[in-house]
């Protein structure tokens, strides 16, 4: 469909009747519909001239979360700080994100009320349903579905659930049904980005496995939408199109492995699957998937399931050799070689989502970065694998438009409720709840900037 800006005079004045971009408006090509991020070019002139008072403009405000959780606990000397507030010392763990520090903080003290039982507890993560463990548990609705039912059709996708190395999911219905999970970034890419009948998404997907971007075949509209759009806008369309490509290549490496032959033998020998063993690799990809949704505005409620329990010997590069399957690892009987592993694990997952933190940064959306307006959730179900404990949960909230660059030390005898915070995030996102879950409020000593 052809703007409507068309027909106007080249030299004509932005007045505030002029029609401004959609925000569903595509680049498209053979078999690809490239969805573009959210620009200021996509306001009404006059929303983009009163931002801070305009109730259109708050309207048009975009607000996100992000619930990831590791399963095997995080080493709790390595993860606990020194001290409370804002003159807290980092731990090694939190020195993986030193550069951050003011854009997130760490909790210590927190649990999910009466939710005990081990591993299973994995369950209610986002949920906070109690006994998890329990042969008649049934589960109630995870934080991102509240958040699809109340705006997902706001976006093209209500919510995204993602997982690596596993099908567990953190996503629940409200009749606690579990959400099957994305495991492969390359076909969520594929939903994205790719459209068309069967035979152009096919070709398309073809030439991806070649090393074709699919913006080689919307370069000359790129071109053309840039001309009219001014230079905060052309900078970030810059920055999206440069991840998008970036993302393609890791995406074609990831899938190596799924496409490797299986070797030829005379006997039956074990069987050459998708090598879960690249587990850094695909914590990042799946990362980086994340960063390009919030950067196109195609769902504003994500989870990711980084399912360390089901991760055999790891074969990312780390800082120490790896010789050991993660679960084994966690049970680690205060063996220092393993807990040198277990350590360069954690890590490892921590610079990635550094990474992440770095990237929603470096974009920004109506003078205020995509960080700003994306909640990120990362933590465990449990604090030490070793020993199974329940209480006093690793946990790490970024972004959101909060006063960061704190620690917040609570009872570690009797915790505080981690779904305070799952209902401080819904309301930071405009949806009005009493309560999620166990709540008892808010979340104590975290303001809004």
């Amino acid at each position: 469909m052809k703007s409507s800006t068309k027909s106007l005079p080249a030299y004509g004045p932005y007045i505030s009747t002029r029609r401004p971009l959609s925000r569903r408006h595509f680049l498209r090509g053979t078999g690809v519909a490239l969805s573009l991020p959210f620009l200021d070019s996509m306001l009404p002139t006059f929303a983009r001239a009163q931002q801070s008072s305009s109730p259109l403009a708050l309207n048009a405000t975009p607000r996100r979360m992000f619930g990831v959780i590791t399963n095997l606990g995080m080493v709790p000397r390595e993860f606990v700080p020194t001290g409370a507030g804002r003159d807290y010392k980092a731990s090694p763990y939190l020195e993986v994100l030193k550069d951050h520090r003011n854009d997130f903080s760490v909790f210590t003290g927190v649990s999910l009320p009466n939710v005990g039982g081990s591993h299973p507890t994995e369950l209610a993560f986002l949920t906070g349903a109690p006994n998890p463990g329990s042969s008649s548990f049934k589960n109630t609705i995870s934080l991102d579905q509240v958040v699809a039912e109340a705006i997902g059709v706001q976006t093209r996708f209500p919510s995204l659930t993602l997982a690596v190395n596993g099908n567990t999911s953190l996503s629940w219905t409200g009749s606690g049904v579990a959400i099957p999970p994305e495991q492969k970034a390359a076909e969520v890419f594929k939903q994205l980005f790719v459209q068309g009948s069967p035979e152009e998404v096919e070709a398309q997907v073809l030439r991806l496995g070649t090393g074709r971007s699919i913006l080689d075949t919307i370069a000359g509209q790129v071109k053309d939408l840039e001309r009219d759009l001014g230079t905060p806008d052309r900078e970030r369309i810059d920055q999206f199109l440069t991840s998008v490509r970036a993302l393609e290549n890791r995406l074609q490496v990831s899938q190596g492995w799924e496409k490797k032959p299986k070797p030829v033998v005379n006997a039956s020998a074990p069987v050459d699957v998708a090598s879960p063993t690249q587990f850094i690799e695909k914590v990042k990809v799946m990362f980086d998937l994340v960063r390009l949704v919030f950067e196109t505005d195609s769902s504003r409620a994500v989870t990711l399931f980084i399912n360390a329990a089901s991760t055999g010997v790891v074969d990312s590069p780390l800082d120490t050799a790896i010789t050991e399957g993660y679960h084994g690892l966690s049970h680690h009987g205060k063996s220092e070689e393993k807990l040198g592993q277990l350590k360069a694990l954690d890590m490892g997952q921590l610079r990635k989502l550094s990474d992440l933190l770095t990237g929603l940064k470096s974009v920004k959306e109506q003078g205020e970065t995509v960080l700003d307006r994306t909640m990120i959730l990362y933590g465990s179900n449990l604090s030490d694998g070793n020993s199974h404990v329940t209480l006093n949960l690793p946990v790490i909230f970024a972004g959101g438009g909060f006063k960061h660059g704190q620690h917040l030390m609570f009872d570690t005898v009797r915790n505080y409720p981690l779904t305070n915070l799952h209902l401080s995030m819904l309301h930071r996102l405009g949806i009005d709840k009493d309560r999620f879950s166990s709540s008892t409020g808010t979340m104590r000593g975290l303001e809004m900037t």
